[in-house]
């Protein structure tokens, strides 16, 4: 998720708009090529919302290296609103093709595509929902065999394929890691979507979301999405988290603004930490997750993250927390290089906590 309203009043849209341009940037020239594919969407076919079918992946990998060179790959997940679309227009000085430079200097070169998400709400957390689409398998499913096709993966017996995102990207990344345990040898989420009681909780109680009525309901299944940010925000989260039909879902709150439990359990239902803390086999034990949150994250995503950690330390999976300086979408490249020089073996500076 991105911010509703920042310290200076600017709007959740244009946050999410601007999220390409304040992202961290590594601060050195860029080493690196960029390929476009076409993706039909066969799983998006006959989406609910009618949103896009053929969408684009955005694939940044070591300049001049050729497509046969077998490398390992990170998928990479944006948070609410973003896409391979914000890459594609910044092209070789998007802010991953700077962490295909870090990486390839510090010898541990990779490939990071970057996918299309989003949905008429916004985004669609990466989750198969019957309001919006198959989205889940639109990566696992179609992205990923048409990206192994292209692009040489790394060789047997190593890491061969990350799936990394931030916010809400870092929520899709750790459901698909849980979900897809043979395709995904790691997973980096940074500042993901979890322990919804702090990251989601105080949003859905705001006036603009408890004011919803029926009527507006209606107008947003109809296509007519609400002015305000926030309830738009919370309506499309309601709708991959709590579908009720094709392009329908259940709301938070009755006409007369009395909040409904049952609706609430529904997301909690698909919070990442109450789904670690169920089942001790949620993710295999020879994967590798690295859960990062930013020490003033103003949705307190370190607050989850970090009780993902404290649950996983005693398992089998290799697992570790990093807080990193700054805000919620602050830093970004550098977290994402240290969170990938993590997964492969080769930690950066002074470690994370241990298990």
């Amino acid at each position: 998720m991105k911010a509703f309203r920042d310290k200076e009043g600017m709007s959740f849209v244009k946050i999410v708009r601007l999220l390409p341009a304040i992202v961290a940037v590594l601060g050195h020239a860029v080493a690196a090529q960029l390929d476009i594919m076409d993706i039909a969407g066969e799983k998006l076919r006959g989406n609910p919302l009618g949103d896009p079918v053929a969408r684009r992946v955005a694939v940044f990998a070591p300049k001049d290296l050729a497509k046969d060179v077998p490398l390992p790959l990170v998928i990479f997940l944006p948070g609410w609103g973003g896409s391979s679309e914000d890459v594609i227009k910044a092209g070789n000085s998007a802010w991953c093709a700077r962490v295909i430079d870090e990486m390839a200097r510090r010898e541990l070169p990779l490939r990071i595509a970057v996918v299309d998400g989003r949905s008429r709400y916004g985004g669609s957390q990466f989750l198969n929902s019957a309001a919006t689409g198959n989205y889940a398998d639109y990566v696992a499913d179609e992205i990923v065999p048409a990206l192994d096709g292209r692009f040489a993966p790394a060789k047997e017996g190593t890491l061969r394929r990350i799936i990394a995102g931030h916010s809400s990207g870092g929520y899709g990344a750790l459901l698909l890691a849980m979900r897809r345990h043979e395709e995904f040898g790691a997973v980096v989420a940074l500042s993901p979507d979890s322990d919804f009681a702090v990251t989601h909780k105080k949003l859905v109680e705001q006036p603009s979301v408890r004011a919803i009525k029926a009527a507006d309901l209606e107008a947003a299944f109809a296509g007519q999405l609400p002015k305000d940010g926030l309830a738009q925000l919370i309506m499309g989260l309601c709708a991959n988290y709590a579908p009720t039909g094709p392009g329908r879902f259940e709301w938070l709150y009755d006409d007369d603004g009395n909040w409904k439990p049952d609706a609430w359990q529904r997301w909690l239902e698909l919070d990442p930490l109450t789904l670690v803390r169920r089942r001790d086999d949620a993710f295999a034990p020879a994967q590798r997750i690295y859960l990062d949150g930013a020490e003033h994250d103003e949705f307190g995503a370190n607050i989850g993250a970090r009780k993902i950690y404290d649950e996983l330390r005693e398992r089998e999976s290799p697992a570790t927390f990093y807080e990193a300086p700054g805000g919620h979408g602050d830093h970004l490249g550098a977290r994402l290089v240290r969170g990938l020089a993590w997964a492969m073996g080769k930690p950066i500076g002074t470690p994370p906590p241990a298990k």
